[in-house]
């Protein structure tokens, strides 16, 4: 706690010293606080200088807490993924993550969000068509085991020519309103068995890195931290504070009371 004025007042080089210390941002008007947790949706902040027209601040102070101010998750494919029947459907999976902050990998193609919040997800694939014709493939979204839509696109995956096979990679994003612990599935069917993904090792002449059949991110765009916790309700000496459903330990949040 710094300095502060008797309540009567002070002599001058008392003020000058307390006047000198608020312009240096030296005010006791700061503070921090733990989540609850238990999967709580609500902690209670209990602060004598918190009054019903003061606004109350928060920024991450922890590393448990930082991990809520943007969340994302990049995951991809090291295998080949053959279409084992033609015209059905079959979820595209996942094998390695690279990076993940609050959006985890399960069952081998489920990307999980704990937080709610709108989400650009994006993909590509890279497709290859062994067969002498062109053959087209469907790809689109299942949020928690439902299709979404107006979320499937159609692709056409060139015909093998001059000895080669044909070689496509294509991707594209959606925008998700996911709630906290949705998933979602990237789901795809082929009109013939001769389309798959396809991973490739390194390469040479010249030499080039490994091809992933299959590259998915999923990241919060909007909201973040600082606008998912907030105060709902305060009075004299207290606030409720709202936040994501919490059961993480050690979440803890600086905080400044203004007003």
């Amino acid at each position: 706690m710094f300095r502060t004025l008797p309540p009567f007042g002070g002599d001058q080089r008392q003020t000058a010293e307390i006047v000198r210390q608020i312009m240096d941002g030296k005010t006791n008007n700061t503070g921090s606080i733990t989540l609850a947790t238990g999967g709580a949706t609500t902690t209670t902040l209990n602060d004598r200088r918190i009054s019903a027209d003061s606004v109350i601040l928060f920024a991450p102070a922890s590393a448990a807490a930082f991990a809520d101010v943007m969340p994302y998750g990049a995951f991809q494919s090291l295998v080949d993924q053959p279409i084992a029947t033609a015209n059905t459907a079959f979820a595209m999976t996942l094998d390695t993550t690279d990076y993940s902050n609050g959006v985890t990998l399960s069952n081998s193609s489920r990307m999980n969000v704990k937080n709610a919040g709108t989400y650009n997800f994006q993909w590509s694939g890279q497709f290859i068509n062994t067969d002498s014709q062109i053959h087209d493939v469907s790809v689109w979204l299942r949020k928690n085991g439902t299709n979404v839509t107006g979320s499937t696109g159609f692709i056409s995956v060139p015909s093998s020519h001059g000895g080669v096979n044909g070689h496509l990679i294509v991707g594209w994003n959606y925008f998700l309103e996911l709630a906290a612990n949705d998933y979602i599935e990237l789901y795809w069917s082929a009109t013939n068995t001769a389309i798959s993904l396809e991973h490739l090792p390194t390469q040479t002449s010249p030499t080039r890195p490994s091809t992933a059949s299959l590259i998915t991110t999923l990241n919060l765009v909007s909201p973040n931290a600082l606008t998912n916790i907030y105060t709902s309700s305060q009075g004299q000496g207290t606030a409720t504070i709202t936040h994501f459903a919490n059961s993480t330990a050690n979440k803890t949040y600086k905080y400044v009371v203004i007003g």
